[in-house]
């Protein structure tokens, strides 16, 4: 049975909600606060959590950044007041999965439902593309095996949050994957990331052509391009 976790500051609200989706098969978690569902997050880890925006305290949005935060494939549907499409946007912008208005609609409430685990097989046939293994030497690896797209960024940014800052990585990519134009940009922002934390990045397994590609648009200003991943690893070693 999946999780999932509703907050809201209403009681009649989170009892409709636990009727709902308790019908739908779910095992219904519910907060009265944000504070509260954020522990309850924590403890509980479910896959998709409704939340309101309007809340005393901690606001729906801040529930939506923390929770991103803590984990990046989380799936997170808000609840907003008819016509707020400007705080709409705004947890759009903080990747929020869908919003759905008050008063509920069965209709939208599926719809968001739908999307939410849709995202999230997306997300785990993703993830069997990204491993991550230490080298030794305090070195880890990461293997790029499938394709590098815009749905890569949270698998490929929570296989780095595993990295210590001031850390080194190994970034090593499969003779079958590959990078589309949205994927070097996930590349370029991470890189980036690693140099202002301090974290070592290698490359290692890329095609000629790829080769090219990274150093025409900088990627190699950030991790140097090697032919094996044992000299990746060497090289990292020695920087040591």
């Amino acid at each position: 049975m999946s999780k999932i976790l509703v907050i809201d500051d209403e009681r009649p609200t989170l009892s409709m909600f636990k009727l709902f989706l308790g019908a739908y098969g779910y095992e219904v978690l519910t907060a009265e606060s944000g504070e509260e569902g954020l522990e309850v997050f924590q403890a509980e880890r479910p896959p998709i959590v409704l939340t309101d925006i309007k809340m005393p305290g901690m606001d729906g949005l801040q529930v939506l950044k923390r929770i991103k935060e803590i984990d990046p494939l989380a799936e997170v549907i808000v609840i907003t007041g008819h016509g707020d499409m400007d705080i709409a946007i705004s947890a759009l912008n903080l990747n929020a999965t869908d919003f759905i208005n008050k008063p509920i609609q069965k209709a939208d409430l599926d719809a968001a439902l739908r999307r939410a685990k849709e995202r999230l097989q997306l997300a785990r046939d993703q993830q069997d593309e990204v491993g991550v293994r230490p080298a030794g030497n305090g070195v880890t690896v990461v293997e790029v095996k499938g394709s590098v797209t815009s749905h890569s960024e949270p698998v490929l940014l929570a296989a780095f949050e595993r990295i210590e800052p001031g850390g080194r990585v190994a970034l090593r990519f499969e003779d079958n994957a590959s990078i589309n134009g949205a994927g070097i940009a996930v590349l370029i922002q991470l890189l980036s990331d690693c140099e202002r934390k301090g974290t070592a990045v290698a490359m290692t397994g890329l095609s000629e052509n790829f080769r090219k590609v990274f150093d025409m648009v900088g990627i190699t200003r950030f991790a140097a391009i090697f032919e094996t991943e044992e000299e990746a690893v060497a090289a990292l070693s020695a920087g040591s």
